[in-house]
């Protein structure tokens, strides 16, 4: 059965996010300030949501439980001799939520995450990190010049499920 159409944009996204394992992650510290980070992510396509796994000694992970709400970037990556500022990227706002040890949710986060990062498996064993499913709320496409878009959230959420 043929796929239904989709626009260019919408697949170059959706490839992007499918191929790209690392985002950067903006958090708010206790006084307000910024504080970006970088975690692997992988995308729960039933939530949907994207799923990251954060150690509690790490400063995001602090932010994260005090302030749900972050900024998070995907980009591809630069390629020698080219111009950098029409990479394609995406900057997605979404709200984190800590999910409970053995819950359905961290179940099926831990599904997402371990398919995309097999060799991750020892670290989910370890008690001071935490499943996080990130329900994104919006997001700024840039796909190139003069080709860039705004997202709302059905439009995210129906991009993170199967075609």
């Amino acid at each position: 059965m043929p796929t239904p159409h989709e626009p260019r944009l919408t697949r170059a996204l959706r490839e992007m996010l499918h191929t790209q394992r690392v985002a950067s992650l903006g958090t708010l510290n206790a006084a307000g300030g910024p504080f970006v980070s970088m975690v692997p992510f992988a995308i729960d396509p039933v939530a949907p949501c994207l799923v990251i796994h954060i150690s509690l000694l790490s400063p995001h992970t602090s932010h994260l439980f005090a302030n749900p709400a972050l900024s998070m970037m995907v980009m591809q990556p630069e390629v020698a001799g080219e111009p950098v500022h029409a990479l394609p990227r995406v900057s997605m706002d979404g709200i984190a939520t800590r999910l409970a040890l053995d819950s359905p949710g961290w179940l099926a986060a831990r599904s997402a995450y371990l398919t995309r990062f097999p060799e991750a498996e020892p670290m989910t064993q370890l008690d001071d990190f935490n499943f996080v499913a990130v329900r994104l709320t919006a997001a700024r496409q840039v796909a190139g010049f003069g080709a860039a878009r705004q997202l709302a959230e059905d439009d995210l959420a129906a991009l993170l499920r199967p075609v």
